[in-house]
């Protein structure tokens, strides 16, 4: 049998059950689930310098262990001076083994070395339940040589959550998970 990573072997042992008792849940198959994470790179400087783009697509395939797709403008925008098909940004899916591997890298290596990290903000849910958290800098990630980097470049990861009927069922799968989500006392402080 093959590799199973740290945080799927404490979903399957540990989280599972504990969700089935909070939320009274009947059928295991019924828990709350991450079916995917979506990391998104918009890269609006590739419009002058396409070689911006590509040293993100870079670094986003260190960070995530998965080449990245160009993502091209669907229509054009002229306040922003792009065209319709413009390479614009790049974008991840991860899926099984590498998402639980991300979020494992994420909430315990990347996450800690963000200055003055007070936690992810708790209203980034959506109607669905999924979760959206941006990211201001790439270099947190300890995949990302420091002195390599030509520009700070941002990202948005969106975590896709099945099954959850509510926003506190999808909040207690990822607090489970190890989301170090603000506290509200934290809230007050800023």
């Amino acid at each position: 049998m093959g590799y199973t990573p740290r945080l799927l072997e404490r979903y399957r042992n540990q989280i599972v059950p504990a969700l089935k008792e909070n939320f009274s849940l009947k059928n295991k198959m019924a828990v709350p689930r991450i079916e995917k994470i979506v990391i998104n790179m918009g890269v609006g400087e590739a419009l002058q310098d396409i070689k911006i783009l590509e040293k993100a697509m870079e670094e986003l395939a260190l960070i995530t262990g998965q080449k990245p797709i160009m993502r091209r403008a669907k229509k054009a925008i002229s306040n922003f001076k792009i065209k319709a098909g413009v390479p614009i940004g790049c974008k991840v899916t991860l899926r099984r083994a590498r998402m639980y591997e991300f979020m494992d890298r994420l909430f315990n290596v990347a996450m800690p070395r963000i200055r003055d990290f007070r936690g992810t903000p708790l209203d980034s849910f959506d109607a669905a339940g999924n979760y959206t958290l941006g990211l201001s800098d790439q270099s947190i990630f300890p995949e990302i040589d420091y002195d390599k980097i030509t520009r700070s470049q941002g990202m948005d990861i969106t975590f896709v959550i099945k099954n959850a009927k509510t926003k506190e069922q999808a909040r207690e799968l990822l607090r489970l998970l190890g989301m170090p989500f603000a506290s509200s006392e934290n809230k007050r402080d800023r």
